[in-house]
């Protein structure tokens, strides 16, 4: 008997703009995986929208926990993204003392940062604390802005060298994960892809698609989300990085032809059919 895969997706709300849970909850839940949601706020739209409001959930994410721990939960995976504050680090360090069990999946998605910046209500203090959260993943997901932040080394744009890419894999798996996979790394002005390292075995593998000169929110939620899709489908790494690598090129065109704006986020709901029979489900 199959038994269906359950995560407990640790981010914030944004009512609207298309990240966070708004697009971890229907890629996880449409790739066929129960999802636990623990929101980490609640906010009216991603944080690039003018006027956003914001209220902090910090008070509640214990209550979460302790509820599902009397509830007798078990989770295959354990994901997590935004994160307002270093207490929530905190709490999310905890979570994941409280339900990992040997073969629990821990994804950590360091989201602070994008483009060579910290988001505005971030600091390196937050960055250096959330290396202790990576500690106790075994695959990260950062972008390279925030592999840079987490090292404690000044941003650099690209295109990089492999030497670059593969010292950055190398600093990170020095944080304490199994896996790393980094995104928004190129070689070339007309590529965009992902690395991902093995530390067991001190081995990298890239995976690139053409670039397309667009910036829209929420692609790294998305991203991390299709991840997580294939591998607890059943897709090894390397194969699960290629699988969301070209996910969001299919976003981008979709979203690209449609002239979408960039602040609403793009149009991944149209590929979800595609990804499950990809993914065998279908």
């Amino acid at each position: 008997m199959n038994t269906q895969k359950r995560a407990a997706a640790i981010h914030d709300i944004s009512g609207f703009g298309r990240c966070s849970l708004t697009v971890a909850l229907p890629i996880l839940s449409a790739m066929g995986i129960e999802t636990a949601a623990m929101p980490t706020a609640l906010l009216s739209s991603h944080t690039g929208i003018e006027g956003y409001t914001y209220n902090d959930l910090t008070d509640d994410m214990p209550l979460f926990l302790n509820h599902w721990k009397n509830l007798g939960l078990e989770f295959d995976a354990i994901y997590s993204g935004f994160l307002g504050s270093q207490t929530q680090i905190e709490i999310v360090s905890n979570f994941i003392d409280t339900f990992k069990k040997d073969d629990t999946l821990v994804l950590v998605d360091p989201a602070m940062a994008d483009h060579g910046k910290m988001y505005p209500t971030f600091d390196k203090a937050f960055a250096k604390e959330m290396t202790k959260l990576c500690k106790k993943a075994d695959i990260i997901v950062p972008n390279i802005t925030e592999a840079f932040f987490m090292l404690g080394m000044d941003y650099m744009k690209g295109p990089y060298t492999q030497e670059q890419i593969e010292s950055i894999l190398n600093a990170l798996s020095e944080l304490g994960p199994t896996n790393i996979v980094l995104t928004g790394v190129c070689f070339k002005d007309d590529e965009l892809g992902a690395a991902s390292y093995d530390a067991k075995t001190s081995t990298v593998k890239y995976s690139f698609s053409p670039f397309i000169d667009s910036y829209y929110h929420g692609t790294g939620d998305i991203f991390a989300s299709v991840l997580l899709s294939a591998i607890l489908n059943g897709y090894e790494l390397n194969k699960s990085v290629d699988i969301a690598v070209d996910f969001i090129y299919g976003c981008l065109l979709r979203s690209g032809k449609a002239e979408t704006n960039a602040l609403r986020g793009v149009n991944f709901e149209s590929g979800l059919p595609a990804l499950a029979k990809k993914l065998g489900l279908v």
